[in-house]
């Protein structure tokens, strides 16, 4: 059973991995396009994958850090 402070510090873990991915998927959306007509198709896939990875990555952080906070 975690201690209290160990519940504070996964729930401030849990709190920043939500917002890396939220300010993950703000950056790769906000990415500026070039002019060039053929470079939309690059584009779309590069903001998807990086959309991706960040939503990947925050919600394994967060199922991880999820597994100390229960109570057994």
């Amino acid at each position: 059973m975690p201690n209290p402070m160990q519940k504070i510090a996964t729930k401030l873990f849990i709190t920043a991995s939500i917002l890396f991915g939220i300010s993950g998927i703000g950056f790769w959306i906000t990415i500026p396009r070039h002019n060039d007509p053929q470079d939309d198709l690059n584009y779309v896939f590069g903001v998807l994958a990086g959309v991706t990875v960040s939503v990947v990555l925050s919600s394994f952080a967060v199922s991880v850090a999820g597994k100390y906070l229960k109570d057994d």
